[in-house]
């Protein structure tokens, strides 16, 4: 397997063809970034957990638990926002609201991996992840 370029846009990917497969589960290369957002969507409800497995020659792997309501997927949506051939910064003022609130914008601050809510909350913009709802 070759190196991955966009290791968020990767990750959602694998979570999107998981849950239109109707996959209980999703694995992916761990990364500290990546626990993060997993964290986030455990925390808003999008997953249902997440487990961090150690392999053998100090690699990892990141499992997220699917989350299914009446069959189906807790995910309606989710678009990769800032790339890595073009970032989107947001500043306090203009931090995103996804969906008239509804759905969860992702942010990398210097705080941390937040949410829209928290950024606002803690007075802090950052770089625009993703958008999920």
């Amino acid at each position: 397997m070759g190196v991955i370029i966009d290791p968020i846009g990767d990750m959602l990917a694998r979570i999107r063809n998981a849950f239109v497969r109707g996959l209980n589960t999703v694995s992916m290369p761990s990364s500290r970034i990546k626990h993060q957002v997993a964290r986030i969507l455990t925390e808003e409800g999008y997953i249902r957990g997440y487990k961090i497995i150690a392999l053998p020659g100090d690699k990892r792997i990141i499992k997220l638990y699917m989350k299914f309501q009446d069959g189906k997927p807790a995910i309606r949506g989710m678009k990769r926002i800032s790339k890595p051939g073009r970032r989107i910064y947001s500043k306090l003022s203009s931090v995103p609201v996804v969906r008239g609130g509804l759905g969860t914008a992702i942010l990398s601050t210097p705080r941390g991996v937040l949410t829209d809510r928290q950024a606002r909350l803690l007075h802090v913009g950052g770089e625009v992840l993703c958008y999920i709802w």
